[in-house]
């Protein structure tokens, strides 16, 4: 099968939330989420949040895996990065060139992106692992992708 050059593929965002799913406990791979999301097209943005308290290995294992890394600044190691991945995504909803928003995380904070992303017409990825994940998450995105 040929494929088209002019067929334009689907365009993925997906935005990870470093506290909440590169721990231990879970021994998340990285090159394992990105390839759940290229599932659902092309992947346009791939940004891992995390704050300062991050371990430099962590630091160099996200960018070897072609993530950007974004750190924000939390007054002590248990802050998360909750509103700088929610307002990237919502960004991306609004002036980026995507059609799927892919949000790996367990968090229920995230539900109003998922529903935002939605309701512009993208459609709402959500990648995590099943202990603690979100009821309203699953039940809210287009496609849940189990770890």
């Amino acid at each position: 099968m040929k494929l088209n050059p002019f067929k334009k593929e689907a365009r993925v965002a997906l935005f990870v939330d470093g506290p909440n799913l590169l721990r231990k406990e879970f021994s998340i791979d990285l090159r394992e989420l990105k390839r759940r999301a290229k599932k659902y097209g092309r992947i346009a943005i791939a940004k891992v949040f995390i704050n300062q308290f991050a371990p430099e290995k962590l630091i160099e294992a996200i960018i070897n895996e072609g993530f950007e890394c974004v750190m924000v600044l939390a007054e002590k190691e248990e802050s998360d990065v909750d509103v700088s991945l929610a307002v990237a995504a919502v960004e991306a909803i609004f002036t980026k060139d995507v059609d799927v928003i892919a949000l790996a995380t367990r968090d229920a904070d995230f539900l109003p992106v998922i529903q935002k992303a939605k309701e512009y017409g993208k459609k709402a990825i959500v990648i995590a692992p099943e202990p603690g994940f979100s009821s309203g998450l699953k039940n809210t995105a287009d496609k849940v992708e189990k770890l």
